[in-house]
């Protein structure tokens, strides 16, 4: 689980090229207003509904990019839980979900109850990966725990108190440490990093981030239609292993009719046999 680099992670390995490339070309190019969204004038003035399909294509400044990149890179753990066919399946099923709400509950929802104070939508998969990190926060449990207490210096008039007094002081210093302790896990310092993406342009980049842990919520819950799908094994470099089982199932029903020629114990074997190939069919 704690492999560094991208051993057994292709799928997360590609979504961090693309976020770091696709926000090189844009700046290249001077394409980074074509990508995110103003409902007013983009949507109901100059109609470029395109916009809808384009908006999580990149990321538009250097400070998203790098915290973007930080925390795909982190969370690829859940790829090497998954298996990269279910982690690309997931992609898959929740991108509708990630593509479309935003932009409409922005048009539909909050800009008129803003009464048109919040009208812009940050470019970036920001929702992809909050549901990613919806993930990572349900099934990667912590490896450890520690915690962050501040304590006061003395002041300079302690020195000339009574030793009763002194001690008295730290006593009460150090009872009130015990209660100003924040209790930290291994797993802060990845929301650190996504939460300064959440927060990276307030309020609107709220909206994503409160979308993407939804919908990946709601896809761990099996809310989502399409959970149980796979997408097929050479999508992500896999080979098909059915011949490989079939030549096992095989190879163990020959041995079983040649043990059970020679041998008095040849239910026993058949049973035990049966149960293999049995197991065998339930991984297929």
């Amino acid at each position: 689980m704690l492999t560094s680099g991208f051993k057994y992670t292709p799928v997360s390995r590609l979504l961090l090229i693309f976020v770091v490339l696709s926000a090189i070309v844009a700046s290249i190019t001077d394409t980074k207003y074509y990508f995110y969204i103003q409902v007013v004038p983009h949507i109901w003035v100059w109609h470029q509904f395109w916009r809808v399909l384009t908006w999580q294509l990149c990321y538009t400044n250097s400070t998203e990019v790098l915290f973007a990149a930080l925390t795909f890179y982190n969370l690829r753990i859940v790829e090497r839980l998954w298996g990269s066919r279910k982690f690309a399946s997931f992609l898959l099923v929740i991108l509708p979900y990630t593509i479309f709400l935003p932009p409409l509950l922005l048009a539909l929802v909050l800009r008129p109850l803003s009464f048109g104070n919040i009208n812009y939508l940050p470019a970036g998969p920001t929702p992809i990966l909050f549901a990613i990190l919806a993930q990572y926060h349900a099934a990667i449990p912590s490896t450890y725990r520690y915690s962050i207490g501040i304590m006061r210096s003395p002041s300079r008039s302690s020195a000339a108190t009574s030793s009763s007094t002194v001690s008295q002081s730290a006593a009460a210093q150090f009872t009130a440490m015990r209660n100003s302790t924040v209790a930290l896990t291994s797993k802060t310092i990845y929301y650190v990093f996504a939460i300064q993406l959440a927060l990276s342009q307030f309020p609107s980049s709220i909206l994503p981030a409160v979308v993407g842990w939804t919908v990946g919520y709601a896809y761990r819950n099996e809310v989502l239609p399409g959970t149980s799908w796979r997408v097929p094994s050479w999508v992500v470099g896999q080979k098909n292993k059915k011949p490989t089982v079939e030549t096992l199932r095989r190879r163990l029903e020959g041995e079983d009719r040649g043990q059970a020629a020679d041998s008095d114990h040849n239910g026993v074997v058949g049973t035990g046999l049966a149960q293999i190939s049995e197991i065998i069919n339930r991984r297929t």
